[in-house]
């Protein structure tokens, strides 16, 4: 619990907590920035240590409640921003029966008395798709800020823990969270024309230099299932242009997952019949629940998002038609994300020996720089970016649709598409290695050439719309 000391220290700079912000409005509009990036406009939104509510207010919450051991902070908060809630609570004793989007924790991990009873307390505020937000200060920055104290340029502080990353990413494990990711922001806190814009965005990302950041940022979310794997159900989306020789099979080697498992194929205007043999194919099977759409525009990302948006089951699956990933694999993805061990979860054909024309060797290349590239960008490990086998839940698909305003709708393939989208919501990502097959029918649809080109530029697109933000 907070201590009386603590209380009163806070409610003490409550008055002057305006005249510290303007002081250091550069570093605070940079993070809240960020933290828009990181939290959708119209999410649920609990931030605890919430001060006078400037920060909950700029996130723009469908519902915001800030929660402060200072009653002073509150009556302010309540003041300023009238849309939104505010309470007198303690992390270490928390009273709240709602669950959120998001927690935000700024800061005031460090006040806390015992952290692990603290980080334990949010399970009574997570739902399992909850992402948990701490932010706290990088110790090296301590004689600086210790200098900004004295000579007027920050607020006064208590004496705080020394928590690195590795620290708080402990504590986390210790009391059932899952660290998604974790990194650093702000290299020059202060503005300075050009310059500052320079460091955040560039120096900041270097590996020489995003260790000296002032901000240490680590987002976590709780480890669980989000329904009992018997009770999900499974959409497997199918695009297929030109694969009228895969269609049965397709049909006939694709188990049945969880409670219920439907098909959807998606055509793509083929020339082969495709079409018709989707129809057949759906007639010779009455047992199975399958569904038959006709693309409306052209490209696998086309196909892949008009399924997506038909299907009706809890998980949502892209099999490829070309069947170069076996369907008898799927159960491998069903269960990495209906147990929890993943949310996002990716083929990876880089792992196993390849049969021996199942990827050309310029192919391979490609894969394997855009695996590095996408690590890095990401920040969570990925082998084989263009994998054509990715499985997510439909919940969390809606939310990379509704926020894919962000990045645009650049991507004919839709891998990308959905990897950049899982990223934004730090959606833990999870690869499953697979065996690669050599097609049996039909030629393969991918210019290695042009589309690679095309990857690049995504590539680069990304590192400005993830990275240098």
């Amino acid at each position: 619990m907070a201590t009386s000391e603590t209380i009163k220290h806070f409610d003490s700079v409550a008055k002057d907590r305006d005249k510290w912000r303007k002081r250091g409005s550069y570093y605070h509009k940079e993070l809240e920035r960020y933290l828009r990036f990181l939290i959708p406009a119209d999410s649920s939104v609990l931030e605890i240590g919430c001060g006078t509510g400037e920060t909950l207010a700029a996130l723009n919450p469908s519902r915001g409640l800030g929660i402060d051991i200072s009653s002073r902070m509150i009556e302010i908060a309540k003041d300023k921003n009238p849309q939104l809630r505010f309470e007198v609570g303690d992390i270490e004793a928390l009273q709240l029966q709602e669950k959120f989007d998001y927690v935000l924790i700024d800061g005031t991990i460090g006040n806390v008395d015992d952290i692990q009873m603290a980080i334990k307390e949010l399970h009574k505020v997570c739902k399992p798709e909850t992402r948990l937000i701490i932010v706290y200060y990088n110790y090296l920055w301590e004689p600086a800020l210790k200098l900004a104290e004295t000579i007027g340029l920050r607020m006064k502080h208590l004496l705080q823990h020394w928590l690195p990353l590795e620290d708080i990413s402990n504590l986390l494990y210790v009391t059932d969270f899952e660290v998604v990711k974790k990194g650093y922001r702000c290299l020059m806190p202060v503005y300075i024309p050009f310059i500052s814009a320079f460091c955040n965005k560039i120096l900041a990302n270097l590996p020489l230099f995003w260790k000296m950041s002032l901000c240490e940022v680590i987002i976590a979310r709780p480890i669980g299932m989000r329904k009992p794997s018997e009770e999900v159900t499974c959409s497997v989306i199918i695009p297929c242009r030109n694969e009228k020789g895969n269609i049965e099979q397709a049909v006939l080697r694709t188990p049945d997952m969880g409670k219920h498992t439907e098909l959807i194929f998606v055509e793509g205007h083929s020339g082969d019949g495709t079409l018709d043999e989707c129809e057949r194919v759906k007639a010779k099977y009455p047992g199975k629940d399958i569904t038959v759409l006709v693309q409306d525009g052209k490209g696998k990302g086309d196909a892949v998002r008009k399924g997506f948006d038909r299907a009706k089951n809890d998980v949502l699956m892209i099999l490829d038609a070309d069947l170069t990933v076996p369907p008898e694999d799927l159960p491998k993805f069903f269960k990495a994300i209906s147990s929890g061990k993943g949310e996002f979860i990716n083929g990876s054909r880089l792992v196993y020996q390849m049969e021996k024309e199942a990827m050309r060797f310029l192919n391979l290349l490609g894969n394997k720089f855009f695996s590095k590239a996408f690590t890095y960008l990401l920040e969570q490990r990925i082998k084989d970016t263009l994998c054509g086998t990715k499985v997510l839940w439909n919940e969390d698909y809606k939310r990379i649709k509704a926020g894919r305003g962000y990045f645009g709708e650049f991507d004919p393939f839709g891998d990308f598409d959905l990897l950049f989208g899982a990223a934004k919501l730090n959606l833990r990502m999870v690869e499953i290695p697979i065996r690669y097959r050599e097609r049996t029918y039909g030629t393969t649809q991918i210019s290695r050439f042009r589309h690679g080109i095309l990857l690049l530029r995504m590539t680069f697109f990304a590192l400005r719309k993830i990275k240098l933000i």
